[in-house]
């Protein structure tokens, strides 16, 4: 047992107050590089979090950490108030939904998500009852018994979920779960992910490199880059007020400046096309200008290779439209810019 085995939440705590999912100082490391680097991290009770990051950042390894499919170098995991960090992947309370969903080609919808209750040695007409019961909460009944290769890839994935559901985890685990599917269909599956995790009460934690993915289920959003945890809060608190450089790039729409001798970000949609006359802006050649129908971005090169970028109304633009090529100056107000910790 690691270090910290003995953590458990205080006695004194409410159980409304605790965590489903608990890290403590989790690392691991492979052939002497650290892929995830002392991540610690409480995921409150019933929360839907995405560890958000892009590709080699540590977030799928820590997904399969907490499943139990890596073992942790050194730290410690908790669900609910037992350590974790040695049981084997069944005896965890989680249940994992994979990126490529790997479900049983010769088996139909109902007996692939039956599988797991038959392993546990359930007769064959309780499992295939209770199987069908999962089916109907993610809106599949119908095709109960199509095998997956007479399925589409959205019908598919509701399957693999109410196979990883049937186990009745405390944590669900989902590895980019939608990356997959076509824009349409993913933004659909949205909605119908976070209708489960709120209708269940259990924590989903969802793997994602997609900002708009993260923003639109997550009450916790985790951002991680090269096995840290660089930020981790709210989604809005995550846009409005990123605390670095690197998270105001990589959650988008924001512009990293430098301004008396601090680095700064100003989100692109309060900045607005000004003159060479203000006395606060970003002054460079006209690098860009995308029509994005209700609004359109246009990119400013500056000095140094520097770029910054105003996403204005379709109705401003057009009233007085800049060329590529020509002179502009972005503007802000001052309460609209916020300094970053590096």
């Amino acid at each position: 047992m690691n270090a910290h085995a003995a953590i458990e939440a205080p006695v004194s705590t409410p159980p409304s107050q605790r965590y489903d999912l608990e890290m403590v100082a989790v690392s691991k490391v492979y052939q002497g590089a650290a892929a995830v680097n002392g991540v610690s991290l409480r995921i409150p009770k019933a929360s839907y979090c995405c560890l958000l990051g892009p590709s080699g950042c540590g977030k799928s390894t820590t997904l399969r950490m907490i499943a139990g499919h890596e073992a942790a170098t050194s730290g410690d995991i908790l669900i609910g108030d037992r350590n974790v960090t040695d049981a084997p992947p069944a005896d965890r309370g989680t249940s994992m939904m994979f990126q490529n969903y790997a479900l049983f080609p010769h088996m139909s919808a109902v007996d692939n998500v039956a599988y797991s209750l038959k392993v546990r040695g359930v007769a064959k007409a309780e499992r295939r009852e209770k199987a069908r019961e999962f089916l109907d909460l993610v809106r599949m009944g119908e095709f109960s018994e199509r095998l997956p290769a007479q399925m589409s890839g959205g019908q598919q994935q509701r399957v693999a979920l109410a196979r990883a559901l049937i186990t009745r985890p405390k944590v669900l685990l989902l590895d980019e779960p939608l990356s997959a599917l076509d824009p349409f269909l993913r933004e659909h599956m949205r909605g119908e992910l976070k209708r489960l995790q709120r209708d269940l009460g259990i924590s989903f934690v969802h793997v994602t490199h997609s900002q708009d993915e993260a923003m639109a289920l997550a009450d916790l959003v985790v951002v991680m880059e090269a096995g840290h945890i660089r930020q981790a809060g709210a989604p809005r608190e995550i846009f409005e007020r990123p605390g670095t450089a690197f998270v105001a790039r990589f959650i988008g729409g924001h512009n990293v400046l430098a301004r008396d001798g601090r680095r700064i970000a100003v989100r692109a949609d309060r900045c607005r096309l000004g003159s060479a006359d203000d006395a606060v802006g970003f002054r460079g050649r006209v690098a860009n200008v995308e029509y994005l129908g209700s609004t359109v971005r246009v990119t400013v090169a500056g000095e140094n290779g520097v770029d910054a970028a105003a996403l204005v109304s379709d109705e401003t633009f057009f009233a007085a439209p800049v060329e590529i090529g020509g002179q502009a100056t972005l503007v802000w107000a001052e309460r609209d810019a916020h300094a970053l910790s590096d």
